[in-house]
């Protein structure tokens, strides 16, 4: 499994993070939380110079570009929630992939008509979505950025060309997966001569990718979109050495980030602002906060077995109406206002039984006006390969974004420098089932459902008090929605809150984080009904940021690489 080698070392680094939960420095001005020093620092170095929490976001993302291939970059998309101080108001940006015009509901069917499997269809150009991130950093930065657009790209460009070093993460996933070599930009780049894959400490360049870098911080995003970088990506998707697939020149061109209205919702005495549709994990998350809030805080206490159990139930419930509901907005008539509305919730809460698993839970029948909801569940998973960062600016300005290129290294692709992702297997394989369409199935220009759940939460006063998220396939929304019962009803810091074993069910078997104290929890969730499946293998990256007496305070998830810097 992707993890396994991680895992060895959890219970340290958990010990580690709960230790340093006390000791964390509070900053007085601004605070900057990624899954990676070198992001971190060059988002930080933005701040310090005036820059907006958007000018620092860039800056990091652009960095996690070289130094987090793995999960994110320019060739793959992101969700940005914004907080702006000064109007008051919660805005969202909306980065996602895209489907070429080439593409068709059964595009991941074999000749048989049977889908294909998850794992042969990601690799190659098949799985390629037109990549968002330069167009949604570009729209966010025209309304919200401070300082040049150029300068933001600066700490990047230079470590491109000086190296950096191969971060733990990276190498051990590289180690664990050495058929990764069979695809020709993978080995050409994160492999040396002798054959074997860099290791944690080495140092990797990437002057192309400094290249590349450098005609975007001049020429903006149309540097991407037309011409040779985006000569580049077509050129690979379409002979890629598996699954060519048909992406154009005017997929790229004709690409639109989108500025979009937050999903918001309540719990106990707190708002919250989280990513809409094509994400699914705003509504989620509210969705779960909602269905928890008829129990008392002393049942939702950190690693406790009554909030194991509560938090699993509202989750099979959530992820039982995200199957069937959600997909892209701008072509399915997605009930956002029906799956948040809090008389809805309430009634699904009812389902919950404080002593006993449910079992597979059922969609529910939101309440909707002028719309069908004649949907089948859709059944595709969704592998990780995502960043998560958190930030705010001397204005109280505050970003919380979730970035990505979907599986790890994404389509296992390369062009300019950069990871092409495997967006579009976030689609349904089967666009019909049971003879029923399914709502997140492939279609051209449509973009495919996420589970990225980046979040700002609001005090009773309106004032902003946590920014939040993860990384992790689907399982962010849990990742997500229990960070947030940790602060609020555990009265955790983000140390304790990033470092807690997780517990998460997607409507399915209850998974346990392995060589954590969870699992002590196994055999009381057993007798309460719940089937434990294997542990999670999907890492966590939950960054945190919460407003303090005097300043802010937060932290990164001890499973990454990731810290937390501020003044």
């Amino acid at each position: 499994m992707k993890s396994r080698i991680v895992f060895a070392v959890f219970a340290s680094l958990l010990a580690i993070g709960a230790a340093q939960a006390e000791t964390a420095p509070v900053a007085k001005k601004h605070m900057i939380v990624t899954d990676s020093p070198y992001a971190t620092d060059a988002g930080l170095q933005m701040l310090r110079q005036g820059g907006s929490a958007v000018d620092a976001a860039i800056a990091a993302q652009i960095m996690l570009t070289l130094v987090e291939p793995e999960s994110t970059g320019i060739g793959g998309g992101a969700f940005v929630v914004l907080f702006d101080p000064k109007a008051k108001k919660v805005t969202t940006f909306d980065g996602r992939e895209m489907a070429p015009a080439s593409a068709t509901p059964g595009m991941f069917l074999d000749a048989n008509g049977k889908p294909l499997a998850h794992g042969d269809a990601i690799p190659g150009g098949l799985s390629v979505g037109v990549p968002g991130d330069v167009a949604m950093l570009w729209l966010a930065h025209e309304k919200y950025g401070k300082l040049p657009w150029a300068k933001l790209f600066q700490p990047a460009i230079a470590l491109a060309e000086k190296g950096f070093a191969v971060p733990k993460k990276l190498a051990t996933e590289l180690h664990e997966y050495p058929q990764l070599a069979k695809m020709p930009d993978i080995r050409a780049y994160f492999y040396k001569a002798d054959g074997s894959p860099y290791a944690e400490g080495e140092i990797l360049k990437n002057p192309e990718l400094a290249k590349t870098l450098r005609m975007i911080a001049q020429g903006g995003p149309k540097a991407f979109y037309e011409g040779p970088i985006a000569q580049a990506i077509v050129d690979k998707v379409q002979h890629a050495p598996i699954h060519p697939a048909g992406m154009t020149l005017d997929d790229l061109k004709n690409y639109v980030a989108k500025e979009r209205p937050a999903v918001c919702g309540t719990y106990r005495t707190y708002r919250l602002c989280s990513m809409g549709p094509p994400s699914s994990g705003g509504v989620a998350v509210i969705q779960i906060l909602d269905m928890l809030e008829r129990f008392p805080s002393k049942d939702l206490q950190p690693g406790t077995l009554s909030q194991a159990h509560l938090f699993t139930q509202a989750s099979r419930l959530a992820f039982a109406d995200r199957a069937k509901y959600m997909a892209d907005s701008d072509f399915i008539p997605v009930p956002v206002e029906g799956l948040t509305d809090r008389t809805y919730t309430m009634d699904r809460s009812k389902l919950i039984d404080p002593t006993k698993d449910m079992g597979k839970a059922e969609a529910g029948t939101p309440p909707v006006k002028h719309a069908s909801l004649d949907f089948a569940p859709q059944r595709s998973p969704q592998p990780q390969g995502t960043s998560h960062m958190s930030i705010v600016d001397d204005s109280g300005e505050a970003v919380a974004m979730t970035t990505t290129v979907e599986s790890f290294l994404g389509s296992k692709m390369m062009a300019k420098g950069f990871i092409l992702n495997n967006q579009l297997t976030d689609f349904s394989f089967d666009p019909v089932i049971d003879g029923k369409p399914v709502a997140n199935a492939p279609a051209p220009k449509k973009r495919p459902l996420s589970a990225m759940s980046p979040t700002i939460v609001f005090d009773k006063d309106g004032a902003f008090k946590i920014a939040t998220g993860s990384p992790g396939g689907p399982l962010i929304i849990d990742y997500t929605a229990q960070s947030i019962i940790d602060l609020i009803d555990g009265h955790e810091t983000p140390a304790q809150a990033a470092a807690e074993p997780h517990v998460a069910n997607l409507n399915s078997p209850t998974l346990i984080e392995k060589d954590t104290a969870a699992e002590k929890l196994i055999p009381q969730l057993e007798a309460m009904g719940h089937h434990v499946a294997e542990p999670i293998v999907e890492l966590s990256g939950v960054n945190i940021i919460e407003r303090v007496n005097g300043g802010y305070r937060g932290a990164a998830d001890p499973r990454r690489d990731g810290s937390a810097r501020g003044d």
